[in-house]
């Protein structure tokens, strides 16, 4: 029996762009019901676990300009300058707006919010809280979202389906982890706030959860993913265990070293003496998968690494402005960075690509909205600027949930039965998986057999073969995953079906990054052909756009939004 419920918008995803949006929503109009579907509790959201800071101009030293070519540069051009110069005007107000609601924003001696430095930006924009940003921020919200009657959780609920009917989007079919139940969550409009797919590959800073589930859910809609190919690597993760080093252990001064015991990175041609680890990310772990291939890497049962080093910031300041890198590191792998040196390796971080959306987080399907890690609004292009991300998750939620409330006042409730026959379909379909026993895949396998031809083909360097043959095999794995061996049969917290429905996501969205990735014949950003090793506006300058069909993505393109600053060479 399908559960039923309707409210105004339904928005899928509680970390920070889906609670911004909700609060949006509920300040935009109090007399509204909206709901907000998490498939965990909205503190255990990925938000949680941001560590560096988030960017908006502070100083005397910044303006609005910086600000924005910062951001056009770092995204090597391909990002939209009508999106980002929206993104920079409305930063400032969304962080100060956050400390209001509780955010502690760390301070100088003279009162004024503390900036610290992030790789490829001209001035220290990057507000923090020593390096638990993600943490304040998401309390913050949730505490905040708290105030709102009109704000209804549905917490533990995994959405399988988008309801389309007469060609908007109307709710969404959402299995009760708890129960094993089904339910119809009614909408107007509905809001995509899931955040990104990193567990597509098998070494990522990103949790469990990431498995990009918004992103198949509008994909299977009809709803195209836009520069699905671009994926950022982060410089510094944690050998063996992805978790992240934070680009503020560079930003308070933190150099990288080889097993020579050098700064490396000032012989690159983007950093200059004491700037040279501030180079942005994409650049960064190019250069130490060069300092790998040249041998002058560390080695463990791990791999290749180098080692970020700050002993001389000194003890106090790191306990100041790092205890929780300090933390990580000693519990993590057993080293005291007062001391010793923090063993790294670039790991997979973010996506740039995404569900594509307009300036109003709108999509081409109506009623259908989306923001954050899981949107593409085109802010980030082809390679994203460290702490950009937060602050975009405030900024266009809130554009998120106010459009979605404006859209949601002007079309009627649309045909229950019909939205309630298509969550019976899906209660079937899901059903049908449960315990059953006569599937030949395993998901372990699928899922490392994904995860390996990701990181083959789609890693920190790119080559046109290895590129065409991850695609082979993603197309085969996402055809394979249709035939699983499941055991559980139980109803209450089955999670081998979780499991299931997560990869089914990964393995559609692991052939569309495959398939867009070895169409892209260039290096932009953090897509780098070693076949192709330079950049061609001419041919090149597009966002690539992927629809689903059955024999898997059809590409197409959309026009990158250019303004008054002109593609030149990036340089840093």
């Amino acid at each position: 029996m399908v559960q039923v419920s309707r409210h105004d918008i339904v928005i899928v995803g509680g970390g920070g762009a889906g609670l911004r949006a909700a609060i949006a929503a509920a300040e935009a109009n109090p007399d509204l019901s909206i709901a907000l579907v998490s498939k965990v509790y909205p503190m255990r959201s990925h938000t949680v676990s941001a560590e560096g800071g988030a960017a908006a101009i502070a100083r005397d030293d910044d303006n609005l300009e910086l600000h924005g070519f910062d951001t056009v540069k770092g995204s090597d051009f391909l990002g939209d300058q009508n999106v980002i110069e929206y993104f920079v005007e409305n930063a400032p107000r969304e962080l100060a707006l956050l400390e209001n609601w509780g955010c502690p924003w760390s301070r100088n001696d003279d009162g004024s919010v503390a900036t610290r430095a992030f790789g490829g930006m001209s001035t220290k924009r990057t507000w923090y809280a020593t390096d638990k940003v993600g943490f304040h921020m998401l309390h913050a919200l949730f505490q905040h979202s708290m105030r709102f009657d009109n704000i209804v959780r549905y917490d533990e609920f995994f959405v399988t389906k988008l309801l389309v009917e007469g060609g908007t989007c109307q709710g969404v079919s959402a299995l009760e982890i708890r129960t094993g139940e089904f339910h119809a969550i009614l909408g107007r409009s509905v809001i995509l706030a899931t955040g990104g797919a990193g567990k597509i590959f098998p070494f990522t800073t990103n949790g469990t959860i990431k498995t990009g589930d918004g992103m198949a859910l509008a994909y299977r809609a009809g709803v195209a993913l836009k520069d699905m190919e671009f994926v950022q690597y982060h410089p510094t993760g944690l050998p063996g265990t992805g978790i992240l080093i934070t680009e503020a252990a560079r930003g308070e001064g933190g150099y990288l070293r080889n097993n020579k015991d050098e700064r490396f990175l000032v012989e690159y041609d983007y950093g200059v003496g004491d700037k040279a680890e501030l180079g942005p990310r994409d650049m960064v772990s190019r250069a130490i998968i060069q300092e790998f291939e040249a041998g002058r890497g560390f080695e463990n049962q791990y791999g290749s690494y180098c080692v970020v080093d700050l002993r001389h910031l000194g003890e106090e300041h790191i306990n100041a402005k790092l205890p929780f890198v300090r933390e990580l590191a000693k519990t993590y792998i057993g080293v005291d960075p007062v001391h010793e040196y923090i063993p790294i390796r670039p790991v997979v971080h973010y996506m740039m690509g995404g569900v594509d959306t307009d300036i109003n987080a709108a999509t081409e399907l109506p009623g259908l909205y989306a923001a954050g890690e899981v949107a593409c609004a085109s802010l980030n292009g082809a390679n994203r600027l460290g702490s950009n991300s937060l602050t975009e998750c405030l900024v266009f939620g809130a554009v998120a949930g106010r459009n979605a409330i404006d859209f949601a006042k002007g079309v009627d409730e649309g045909d229950q039965s019909r939205l309630v026959a298509q969550t019976e379909e899906e209660a079937a379909r899901v059903g049908a998986l449960r315990g059953n026993g006569t599937g030949s895949e395993k998901i372990s396998s699928l899922r490392l057999e994904m995860n390996s031809a990701m990181e083959a083909g789609c890693g920190v360097y790119r080559m046109q073969d290895t590129m065409a043959t991850a695609a082979v095999a993603t197309r085969s794995i996402r055809q394979r995953a249709a035939d699983l061996h499941l055991r559980d049969s139980s109803r209450v917290f089955n999670t081998e079906i979780v499991s299931a429905l997560e990869l089914m996501n990964m393995v559609e969205l692991a052939e569309v990054l495959s398939v867009s990735a070895a169409d892209r014949k260039e290096s932009r950003g953090a897509h780098t052909c070693r076949d192709y090793p330079t950049r061609d506006d001419e041919n090149y300058l597009y966002h690539t756009l992927a629809h689903r069909t059955e024999d898997g993505p059809r590409l197409g393109r959309k026009e990158v939004k250019l303004g008054h600053w002109v593609p030149q060479e990036r340089k840093y």
